[in-house]
């Protein structure tokens, strides 16, 4: 396994996303999410990523059950933040400095461990200054439960100040072949600070995969389901855009997931995707891609087919599209 440096953390060149085994996509198999996270592990992933929100915490307990074998291997990160009430609806952001140190508590808890290796802040608070939630978790790693500090989906401005507060290791932000806004103006920034970038749905929550034909592909409790994207004209639009990649991967020798992957592998060495899957197949597929060398040409075809702002709709429905590069 080919490894990178978030900031001073180094780990795989690619990690794997755990939300869907517990939450959002529909379907749920905990027996092949369980031997999912074993054969990342042989295969030599040590990036695991997670939310306490994810499942009301339920995958941060999953994760805890899976990895506490291997705990001296691997680099678990988990996110506080985004509130949740028992029905799995939405009550807010919180980054208030006494919510961040309970939200870790609780996270060490269901995780079964000692410290966090990486810990973000999932969606930036806007009634609390950041200054104030950077100032808490730097207390938790000053406390030895974290080792280091991320943000999530925050603006360039927002991470300049973080970073000013305590060094923060990772900003994980949405980032694929349909979602190129990082490269505007968060990269530039956060490889002036010597941040490394985590690329969350960097297969477009499954899209690029050429594996969903239609909205009926999708569990009936799918959230994919009221994404933009998903709907009417737009997955129409983006399905092109997804036929398109399938026939450059053919010539490639590869499938359109390794090549969305591999593409997003070429923007730096500093970026690590973490594609999310819950089944042991298309695990083994994703790893495939750090296999795939892209020349200038294959970038330039690539680039040609799916440039900036190619797809379709906003990545969120309008409501959580509030709390995004915040």
């Amino acid at each position: 396994m080919q490894t990178r440096k978030l900031g001073r953390l180094t780990v795989s060149a690619q990690g794997l996303g755990c939300m869907g085994m517990s939450d959002f996509y529909g379907g749920r198999d905990e027996a092949e999410a369980l031997a999912t996270l074993e054969r990342a592990v042989e295969l030599g992933i040590t990036l695991f990523d997670t939310a306490d929100m994810y499942g009301g915490g339920e995958n941060e307990k999953l994760l805890g059950r899976a990895l506490r074998p291997h705990r001296d291997r691997v680099v678990i990160a988990t996110k506080f933040g985004n509130m949740r009430n028992p029905d799995g609806t939405f009550r807010g952001v919180n980054g208030k400095p006494d919510y961040v140190r309970d939200a870790c508590n609780a996270s060490l808890a269901r995780l079964g461990v000692d410290t966090i290796d990486l810990l973000y802040q999932h969606r930036v608070d806007p009634d609390t200054p950041i200054e104030d939630t950077v100032g808490a978790m730097a207390d938790l790693v000053r406390a030895g439960k974290v080792r280091y500090l991320g943000l999530s989906e925050a603006a360039p401005a927002t991470v300049r100040r973080a970073h000013a507060v305590h060094p923060i290791t990772a900003l994980q932000t949405e980032y694929s072949l349909w979602s190129r806004d990082p490269e505007g103006d968060i990269l530039p920034v956060v490889r002036e600070l010597g941040i490394g970038f985590v690329a969350y749905s960097p297969l477009g929550r499954g899209f690029l995969t050429g594996r969903i034909a239609s909205i009926d592909d999708l569990e009936p409790d799918d959230y994919r389901r009221g994404s933009p994207r998903f709907q009417g004209e737009n997955f129409a639009r983006n399905l092109r855009l997804v036929d398109a990649i399938r026939a450059l991967a053919q010539r490639k020798g590869c499938s359109a997931s390794q090549l969305a992957l591999a593409w997003v592998m070429a923007q730096g060495d500093d970026i690590v995707p973490i594609p999310g899957t819950k089944r042991r197949p298309f695990l083994e597929e994703n790893v495939g891609a750090l296999d795939v060398v892209l020349t200038g040409d294959d970038l330039a075809a690539i680039d040609a087919v799916l440039p900036f702002g190619a797809a379709a709709g906003e990545r969120y429905a309008a409501k959580p599209m509030l709390a995004v590069n915040r």
